[in-house]
């Protein structure tokens, strides 16, 4: 059949934008207009001639204007086919006209439950069923029916009516693939919202929806394609949100590794930096000042933080910036910069400095999704945190109040490791990291080799129990003198032994952080 000429359009649209130079566009152009409610109320006052929605069902709108176009006069005229001799009849046969383009966009659903303590009522409110039944409607009979719903698409559209009274069945086959996008992922925040509002954790059913925040020039490797996406409702105080203020554009691999710092840094009260390089951390310093922390970051692998990625849990002050930019860093992230620190810093072309928010603020409760062939897997974030009244004691020795500070540092840190993990800390720094090792006793040597003489009287960390009494035996070797570890094996009492031996105090969390 020939192209679909464009003679009659639907426009019922949400948000406004571009809608009344697009309609006095289609006007200009002879097609003849059908709207809705405020839609048709906002164009009529703009002088574009407009048929009701009431004039063509024969019924008014009603119900608050829960119903209006669920009616075989729009839906007829939407999902008839054109070149099928019983659908144009029967048509015909009841005064139904067929509707050539449709410009539809969904009640504010995303910004409603956006908003802070949103009533419930409201959020069910703004649930469209009209809208999207509409969308579909129009997309499942594409080839017949142009149907827009982002705005951007407007010039694209009124271009190949201007120019060929029709729309390409390549424009629109890619106009309906988008529909069913939007309206797959409208459904799925409502399938979110309503789950939450249950208290399912785990539904039979799992869907999840994404919104795009920029295509990346390489995914991992530079033969991998990738793109940046971001939670609808993501808050403050994450890398999908924060506010890039200067540098080059971010990578797959700045934004992973920079997610895996925030989630260290994030673990601390005091002020902190955490430096990261592949997702593990080479530098993990705590102190009275944001300028402490970072020297002891610094100090605790001053090789590894080279182009490594920083982030902060305090503003990034003159002081801490004039230190930061004597190294080569991918990226540095704080809450905020000082306008002298920006200044300093900026004087790096391609630094890449990313302003977070209040990292305090809470978001709801985190899911991670890891993805496998065919399938995935979903499990809630590993937000666990032990304090010192967590701690059993099960050595001879008692730690000391020092090395138990030190003890609960490293635990912070050794959770964020790539198991097998072993990480030494030293005066709330870490002086070593042991990380991704086959075996645990191959994770503290690296980490008690990279320590040199700072490990002796320095704690040890272990993200899982030992298996084996080897590992207490490498600690009691380099001097370290308190390991804590989850415990739970069978084999417990063979590194309690070795420990008591050697005057190691060691403590058991009953907490496993194994990081895959």
């Amino acid at each position: 059949m020939s192209a679909v000429q464009v003679k009659r359009a639907l426009i019922s649209v949400s948000d406004k934008t571009g809608i009344i130079e697009f309609a006095k566009e289609l006007e200009k152009l002879g097609v003849e207009i059908i709207s809705t409610g405020g839609t048709a109320a906002l164009l009529q006052k703009e002088g574009v001639k407009v048929i009701g929605i009431s004039d063509v069902t024969g019924f008014p709108e009603i119900l608050d204007g829960r119903l209006k176009t669920l009616d075989p006069h729009i839906h007829g005229g939407l999902l008839a086919v054109r070149d099928n001799e019983k659908h144009v009849q029967q048509i015909a046969e009841h005064n139904i006209t067929p509707i050539d383009l449709v410009v539809v966009n969904l009640y504010p659903f995303k910004q409603t439950i956006s908003k802070p303590n949103v009533a419930f009522a409201e959020a069910i409110e703004n649930i469209d069923i009209g809208g999207p039944t509409m969308l579909r409607s129009a997309a499942k009979n594409h080839k017949y029916v142009t149907v827009i719903v982002d705005a951007d698409d407007y010039s694209k559209v009124l271009e190949e009516i201007q120019t060929n009274g029709s729309v390409s069945d390549e424009t629109k086959r890619k106009l309906a693939a988008k529909v069913f996008r939007h309206t797959a992922a409208y459904d799925a925040l409502i399938s979110q919202y309503l789950t939450e509002q249950v208290g399912e954790q785990l539904p039979e059913s799992y869907t999840v929806t994404y919104e795009k925040v920029q295509d990346l020039r390489y995914g991992e490797n530079p033969h991998q394609t990738a793109a940046f996406y971001r939670e609808p409702l993501a808050g403050q105080g994450n890398i999908a949100t924060a506010k890039q203020l200067h540098g080059k554009e971010l990578s797959y691999n700045n934004i992973n590794d920079g997610n895996a710092a925030l989630a260290i840094v994030k673990e601390f009260s005091e002020p902190a930096i955490v430096a990261v390089k592949h997702t593990n951390p080479c530098g993990v310093g705590i102190g009275a000042t944001i300028l402490e922390a970072y020297q002891k970051a610094y100090e605790s692998d001053p090789v590894s933080i080279f182009g490594g990625i920083i982030a902060a849990n305090r503003p990034i002050d003159k002081e801490t910036a004039l230190q930061m930019k004597e190294i080569f860093l991918e990226i540095i992230m704080a809450p905020s910069f000082t306008e002298e620190a920006l200044e300093i810093l900026q004087e790096k072309k391609n630094l890449r400095l990313l302003e977070l928010g209040d990292l305090t603020a809470k978001d709801k409760a985190a899911w991670k999704l890891t993805s496998v062939e065919g399938g995935a897997l979903v499990q809630s974030e590993d937000a666990k945190q032990i304090t010192e009244a967590d701690l059993e004691v099960v050595t001879d020795r008692k730690p000391t109040k020092k090395e138990i500070e030190q003890l609960l540092f490293a635990w912070k840190v050794v959770k964020h490791v790539k198991s097998n993990a072993i990480v030494l800390a030293k005066d709330n720094m870490t002086i070593g990291v042991g990380a991704g090792q086959m075996n645990r006793v191959g994770a503290a040597r690296i980490a008690i080799e990279q320590a040199g003489d700072k490990a002796f009287r320095s704690v040890l960390a272990s993200d899982a129990f030992f298996p084996m009494p080897d590992t207490v035996e490498e600690a009691a070797k380099a001097g370290i003198t308190a390991v804590i570890q989850p415990g739970g094996s069978i084999r417990d009492e063979d590194s309690i032994k070795v420990a008591n031996e050697h005057g190691i105090a060691m403590v058991f969390t009953k907490i496993r952080h194994f990081k895959h």
